[in-house]
């Protein structure tokens, strides 16, 4: 594993510094300006279009933060990239354009979101991408088989799981025997990822406390309250954080 300590030097801002109220909304183009300026690194998330291009968008529907509906997966990056954030005039970035945007000034932690259904083309897309780039950027997914495909792809790309100890009905994909290899990270021969993100509340896991011992960096999501902040500085090497400035 090579150096990671550019990946635990500064908090993370989760899915940029965003900040709805000011019309600075999540993954958008101004919410990785504002974590620049302030000089936080970024968590950020991809989905795939239609056509296999990475795109900087959490949901797997585009409902929730756009006035366009229905699945983004149905969409091609073109048609995609004009659509923009509800209430403001941001498009929905590629990630290409966001590489441009950042341009290596500060660290990249992107996590691919995944089905759980074994398509591994975003990871492939994503650590192409990533390989390429002049800048400190790491790959993550709490789906294991992304992390499979990214090292097949470019052993040298910093990969990590992102995880939590219940996977219940929001994962309806995830039964209670996967699900304990999920929160115990028992697949690394295979996924071999060289960081943990891990769910803030579930930091005192056995398995995330082994890990940090044997010198494996662990991030923590989402910090969101002092409790949670205080919790993470006992537990983990670095937050990924939301709705404050550390």
């Amino acid at each position: 594993m090579g150096d990671l300590s550019w990946l635990t030097a500064r908090p993370v801002a989760h899915r940029g510094l965003h900040d709805a109220a000011r019309g600075i909304i999540e993954n958008a183009g101004p919410a990785m300006d504002a974590a620049i300026a302030a000089g936080y690194a970024i968590e950020l998330d991809l989905q795939a279009s239609a056509d296999g291009e990475a795109m900087v968008f959490h949901d797997f529907t585009l409902d929730r933060l756009t006035d366009a509906r229905g699945p983004l997966a149905a969409r091609p990056a073109a048609e995609l990239g004009a659509i923009v954030f509800r209430g403001t005039g941001d498009p929905i970035l590629t990630l290409p354009q966001l590489l441009e945007r950042v341009a290596g000034r500060v660290p990249l932690v992107i996590e691919i979101k995944s089905t759980f259904a074994g398509d591994t083309r975003l990871a492939a897309r994503a650590t192409d991408l990533v390989a390429a780039y002049k800048g400190p950027a790491a790959l993550m997914s709490f789906d294991p088989q992304m992390l499979e495909a990214v090292r097949a792809r470019a052993p040298a790309v910093a990969r990590g799981i992102v995880a939590e100890r219940h996977y219940g009905p929001e994962w309806p994909d995830i039964g209670p025997s996967r699900g304990f290899v999920l929160a115990n990270m028992l697949h690394w021969p295979r996924s071999r990822f060289q960081f943990v993100n891990y769910r803030v509340a579930d930091l005192d896991q056995p398995a995330v406390r082994l890990l940090r011992a044997v010198g494996m960096p662990v991030l923590a999501w989402t910090v969101r309250t002092p409790d949670q902040r205080a919790r993470a500085a006992r537990l983990a090497d670095q937050i990924v954080f939301e709705g404050f400035r550390p």
